[in-house]
Order: C-alpha cells, then structure tokens, then sequence
C-alpha cells in the first residue's frame, strides 16, 4: 500500500519526488516514536532524518493512508482468529 501511494504521487507530480528514503525505513521510525514517545527531533540516528520521516507521517496521515492501513491489518488478524 505505501508503495502505490508513493507511485501515485510521484506520478501526481511535475518533477520526480526528491525525497529519496527508504519507505520501510521510514515505516520502522514511525513505529519507533509511536513505541518510545520521544520527539520527533530525537529520533535515533540509524534512521532517516526526522524531518523526512515527519514529512511521510503527515502526508500518510492528510491521505489517510494510516488509516487504511490499520483496517487491512485489523482485517487480517480477524481472518486469523476466524472471526
């Protein structure tokens, strides 16, 4: 899913995204202040910057991509236990 978002907006756009991270990375480092609660400026440093992994926060959050997300996992683990 986070991949077809990303295609969707690079196609969406005049110029190639010039943000170039990793969105796995970028998805580890949000899970990462989630479980820490630290700031965002405090994020570890084997991550991307913390203004990058903002920047995909809050455009997953506007999009509603997170929310998706969570409805699709919460999805599969009610598959699992057959509810």
């Amino acid at each position: 899913m986070i991949t077809a978002w990303k295609q969707d907006r690079v196609a969406l756009a005049a110029t190639r995204d010039r943000r170039a991270c990793e969105l796995c990375e970028v998805a580890n480092a949000i899970f990462y202040q989630i479980r820490t609660g630290c700031q965002w400026r405090y994020l570890s440093h084997d991550l991307p910057t913390w203004s990058a992994v903002f920047y995909y926060f809050t455009r997953w959050r506007r999009d509603g991509l997170d929310q998706r997300i969570q409805e699709l996992l919460s999805r599969q683990v009610r598959e699992r236990v057959r509810r």
